[in-house]
């Protein structure tokens, strides 16, 4: 969220040389605001939260609940996202317009590598495939479109964790108490895959699988999505498969498409592992 600002619309920032808009920077301070509390705020809350007064909140939130953005919940006087934001977001689904951007860079993949990868997204404190590409070759292994993944035990889920922040993490978990408590002790390894820049595991679930995952980047560097290659070990080839290889050509990718989604991260690294 912005801090507080006491220049006018149409003013100049001196810093960025850009145009400035603190009445709609206060609005959407508490839009995000509001979509980190499921029990809602008060006026008061609010304005504590984003270092105002009521009154300079006051006719912002009366025109976002006029036009359904947030909701006022009586008898209590409290504030919640309204419907609006939902409505809008399924005239045009995010997820399509990744879908449409992925597809093609997903078989790339799957022919480059000759093996199967798969995207996965954050869903209700899971990961979920909505994404898969198999490998044109006659050996195979693939996750099925719709497979819930895993959070903590899996490449794409702490891909996802990784490049969040302590809050967003715990956020993406949802309640699930195991689960928080397992978010807890993975800190360190996730710092270390941020750093990084992409995970690497054995499967946890299939013997013979080695998971290489990357984050798809918004501009901010928080994973929106996860690329991800399980790669089959072969026996009747040395070595099993060519890293190197493997981590080039996923990372390349995950990075092309977040720059075609126009998300492009100006801190991402294109250097090697």
């Amino acid at each position: 969220m912005t801090t507080r600002s006491n220049q006018r619309d149409g003013d100049t920032d001196k810093r960025t040389g850009r145009y400035s808009a603190p009445a709609l920077e206060k609005g959407l301070d508490i839009l995000e605001l509001l979509s980190l509390r499921d029990d809602g705020l008060s006026q008061r809350q609010l304005a504590d939260a984003l270092g105002r007064t009521v009154g300079e909140i006051y006719r912002m939130l009366s025109c976002l609940v006029d036009r359904d953005y947030v909701a006022l919940e009586k008898p209590g006087d409290r504030y919640f996202l309204g419907p609006k934001l939902f409505e809008l977001s399924h005239r045009h689904p995010p997820s399509r317009r990744l879908l449409d951007v992925a597809i093609p860079h997903l078989r790339n993949v799957a022919r480059e590598l000759d093996q199967s990868c798969h995207l996965v997204v954050p869903h209700r404190g899971n990961g979920v495939v909505v994404a898969q590409e198999d490998c044109p070759g006659s050996l195979t292994f693939a996750v099925r479109m719709g497979t819930p993944v895993s959070p903590t035990e899996s490449a794409s889920g702490r891909v996802l964790l990784a490049f969040r922040d302590e809050r967003e993490r715990k956020d993406l978990i949802g309640s699930d108490e195991t689960v928080a408590a397992r978010l807890s002790e993975l800190s360190e390894t996730l710092d270390e895959i941020r750093a990084k820049g992409f995970c690497e595991m054995e499967s946890k679930r299939v013997r013979g699988i080695h998971d290489t995952s990357f984050p798809i980047e918004d501009r901010k560097g928080h994973a929106i999505a996860a690329l991800t290659v399980p790669l089959v070990q072969r026996i009747d080839i040395d070595p099993a498969f060519d890293r190197d290889a493997v981590l080039g050509v996923v990372r390349r990718a995950a990075r092309d498409i977040g720059r075609e989604l126009g998300h492009a991260n100006e801190q991402a690294s294109d250097g090697g592992a």
